[in-house]
C-alpha cells in the first residue's frame, strides 16, 4: 500500500479507502463488513469511511463494529453531516445544533472517542457558514473530531469557506470528499486546482462509477441477477450509466486493460489516483477478493500513451451527463 498526505495537513492516509455507501449496515452485512475490514487491514488500508445518513445511522454501526478489535491508532476513521436524520426541522443541515448533536450520535453509534475526518455532506445555503465553519472548530477544540472536511463543495463554496475560516483564525478545512471517475470530472475544472491552492485534497468516491468500471456490466438489457444495478431499490445513478455509449466505452477500456495485463477496475482506480490532488479513493466492497483486487491498483503507472488512448476512448461519451 502507497499512503498520501490529505491535503496540506499531515495526515496520511491509503491511497485506496474502504467506504460503507450501499454496503453495510443490515445484520447480515455484518458479517461481510467484519471480513472486508480484516483483510483491509491486511493489504495495508488505514482509511474506512462511514456517513451517519447510510442507512440512517446502522452503516456507522457496522463499521464501528467491525472496527471495534483494533486498535484506535491504527485507523483513520470519517464521517459525515447533514441529511435528514429525523423529522424536525433541526434534523438536518449544517446548523451549530445539528453538527453538535449528530456527531455526538455518530460517536456513539461508531463507538469511539473521536473521528479523524468529519464531513459536512452537502452545502447548506439555509446555514451562515460562519456558524458551520465554528461549530466544527469548536468540535476540534473539544478533541471529538481531529479535522473538517466538506463533501460535493463547488469551488466557489470551498474558496468562501477557506476565506472565513482565514478571517476568523480557524483551524482549515484539509479535505473535499467529491465524486470522480472516468465519466464524471466536473472537479478537473475547478475543483482540483481551487482545493490544491487552498490546501484540501480530494477523497473521491465512486472511483469504478457504482461497478460500471468493472466491465461486469455488458448489456443494459442483460443485467447480472446480483448486480446492484438489477436490484430496482437501489438509487438511480447507476442506471444512468447503463447507457449504449457508455457500455461500449467501457467494453474498449477493458480491452486497454487486457492489454496491459491488468483489471479494468485496477485502470480505473490508476486514472483516478493519477491526479496528484487525489488524497485517496473509496472504493466499496462486498467480499474481501474485491478488496484484493482493488489495491494492486496502488502499483500501477500510467503511461502517457496509455493516458492519451484512454482520453480518446472517453471522447466517445463527452455528452453523457448521468443522473445526480
Amino acid at each position: 500500500m502507497k499512503y498520501r498526505r490529505v491535503g496540506a495537513s499531515g495526515l496520511k492516509v491509503s491511497e485506496i479507502a474502504l467506504g460503507s455507501w450501499l454496503t453495510y449496515g443490515t445484520a447480515a452485512e455484518q458479517k461481510a463488513a467484519d471480513a472486508c475490514i480484516n483483510k483491509a487491514f491486511e493489504c495495508g488500508i488505514n482509511f474506512f469511511d462511514t456517513a451517519n445518513a447510510y442507512n440512517r445511522g446502522e452503516g456507522e454501526k457496522a463499521i464501528g463494529a467491525a472496527l471495534k478489535p483494533y486498535e484506535r491508532s491504527s485507523y483513520v476513521l470519517s464521517t459525515k453531516v447533514y441529511f435528514p436524520m429525523g423529522q424536525g426541522p433541526n434534523d438536518r443541515g449544517l446548523s451549530r445544533k445539528h453538527i453538535k448533536e449528530q456527531c455526538e450520535a455518530s460517536l456513539k453509534r461508531l463507538g469511539v472517542d473521536y473521528v479523524d475526518l468529519y464531513f459536512c455532506h452537502r452545502h447548506d445555503d439555509q446555514t451562515p457558514m460562519e456558524e458551520t465553519l465554528r461549530a466544527l472548530d469548536d468540535l476540534q477544540t473539544e478533541g471529538k473530531i481531529l479535522y473538517a472536511a466538506v463533501s460535493e463543495w463547488s469551488a466557489a463554496q470551498i474558496t468562501k469557506a477557506v476565506g472565513i475560516g482565514q478571517q476568523l483564525r480557524l483551524r482549515p478545512l484539509i479535505s473535499n470528499q467529491p465524486i470522480y471517475n472516468m465519466f464524471e470530472r466536473y472537479i478537473e475544472r475547478e475543483v482540483l486546482p481551487v482545493s490544491t491552492a487552498a490546501g484540501l485534497g480530494q477523497i473521491v468516491f465512486s472511483p469504478l462509477a457504482q461497478g460500471i468500471l468493472t466491465g461486469k456490466y455488458k448489456s443494459a438489457q442483460q443485467l447480472p441477477a446480483d448486480s446492484r444495478a438489477a436490484n430496482s431499490s437501489v438509487n438511480h445513478v447507476i442506471k444512468s450509466y447503463l447507457q449504449d455509449q457508455v457500455l461500449l466505452c467501457v467494453q474498449e477500456l477493458d480491452q486497454l486493460a487486457q492489454q496491459l495485463d491488468v483489471k479494468l477496475s485496477q485502470l480505473a482506480l490508476a486514472w483516478v489516483l493519477r491526479q496528484p490532488g487525489v488524497s485517496s479513493a473509496l472504493i466499496g466492497a462486498s467480499n474481501p477478493q474485491q478488496i484484493e483486487e482493488n489495491v494492486k491498483a496502488v502499483d500501477i503507472t500510467l503511461q502517457q500513451n496509455t493516458l492519451d488512448e484512454i482520453e480518446r476512448i472517453l471522447k466517445q461519451v463527452a455528452g453523457f451527463a448521468p443522473l445526480r
